[in-house]
């Protein structure tokens, strides 16, 4: 049973810089303890599905930045998975999941699912980003319609509800460039249709790349 959910972006920004949007995501964490699960579960987009154990390593050598997260032996994390490990510090998740940026709603929906009826109580960091076609700046062309669906988002959270969630159209997302769509279609699914007290801390786009963090507790 899902009891709690944060969401938190995935960008080495968050702890490189940004310390705003960094403590805003210690905040969205903390809650996860407060709701005492049983099962931590680390969620992200990453290219492909995959799963991982709890003390699995990543690395951000890639984007040229010598930080490894803690874990054991080779850093074998995508990148989401990567930045929520760090964010997370000494604290070990029980699992971590990826899921293809390409996933279907339906596909993310049984994942969520899956998750959710873990053992005990549930808890899940998805890490998910909004658009990144929010200025002129931005790493995608701009595009009018980035705004309102970043809105959704974070309303989406604010509220906790899933339901906009799990409407995100896949073609639309890829069109505006939003990465975190299939983990956040995860956690609608692990939602189950169940509304959650919401509650967002801070929602963003310093870079014309929507970053939020959140919580939502049952």
């Amino acid at each position: 049973m899902l009891v709690a959910a944060a969401v938190c972006p995935p960008t080495p920004l968050v702890v490189l810089a940004l310390p705003g949007l960094r403590s805003a995501c210690h905040d969205a964490i903390a809650s996860l303890a407060e709701a005492r699960p049983e099962t931590l579960i680390v969620v992200g987009g990453a290219e492909t599905t995959a799963a991982y154990d709890g003390d699995a390593a990543g690395t951000l050598r890639p984007w040229g930045i010598d930080m490894e997260t803690p874990g054991g032996g080779e850093p074998v994390l995508p990148l989401s998975l990567t930045v929520g490990r760090l964010l997370l510090g000494d604290r070990t998740p029980d699992a971590l999941r990826s899921v293809a940026f390409d996933t279907s709603p339906e596909e993310c929906a049984a994942l969520g699912e899956e998750l959710a009826d873990g053992p005990g109580r549930v808890a899940l960091l998805v890490m998910a980003d909004g658009s990144a076609c929010l200025g002129p700046r931005a790493p995608g062309r701009y595009d009018e319609a980035a705004e309102p669906l970043n809105d959704l988002i974070a309303g989406a959270i604010a509220a906790g509800d899933p339901a906009p969630l799990a409407a995100i159209g896949p073609d639309e997302a890829d069109r505006l460039w939003v990465s975190g769509r299939s983990a956040l279609q995860v956690l609608a699914g692990a939602a189950g249709g169940k509304t959650y007290k919401g509650r967002l801390l801070t929602a963003t786009a310093p870079y014309g790349v929507g970053y939020f963090a959140g919580c939502w507790v049952s």
